[in-house]
Order: structure tokens, then sequence, then C-alpha cells
């Protein structure tokens, strides 16, 4: 249970900040069952979702992320764009 924490930044979320992911897509058979969603960032969303360059430098630079943090950004970013 994350109580309130982004799933990769560990950082309290206010609900203005708060966003859903599905940890697998639901174009690849993912639900909405509690068990396939983190809540994440605001920011991270966009980071994980993001396909241009420039998008994903910017938000990489905006988030400042550590190893870890970006590996599991990186490791959501594949799931949700394999197809």
């Amino acid at each position: 249970m994350q109580l309130g924490k982004c799933a990769v930044t560990g950082e309290f979320l206010k609900s203005d900040k708060l966003h859903c992911h599905h940890k697998l897509p639901r174009h690849m058979g993912g639900t909405d069952e509690f068990s396939n969603l983190v809540i994440v960032h605001e920011d991270v969303h966009r980071l994980i979702h993001a396909t241009s360059e420039t998008t994903i430098e910017r938000y990489r630079n905006i988030l400042q992320l550590d190893g870890k943090q970006l590996k599991e950004t990186t490791r959501d970013c594949e799931q949700s764009y394999l197809s």
C-alpha cells in the first residue's frame, strides 16, 4: 500500500498532483483492478507516457530522479508502449 505516496519518488501527494497509472496497460490486457494500479505524481506520469525526446528530457530535469527512481520509471515506460 502506498499511503498517499508516489510509487516512484516516495513523495506525499496532494490530490491535485496525483495521477493513477496502470502497471499493465489496458491495451495490453490490464484492468482497472486495484492490484494493477499505482499512484504517481502528475509529472512522473507525464514522463512515463512521454514519447518525444524534448518532453522526456524536460521532465527528467524537473524531477531529478535518482538511479532507482529512473529505473522504475523506465520500466513503466517500456510496459506502456510494448504492443
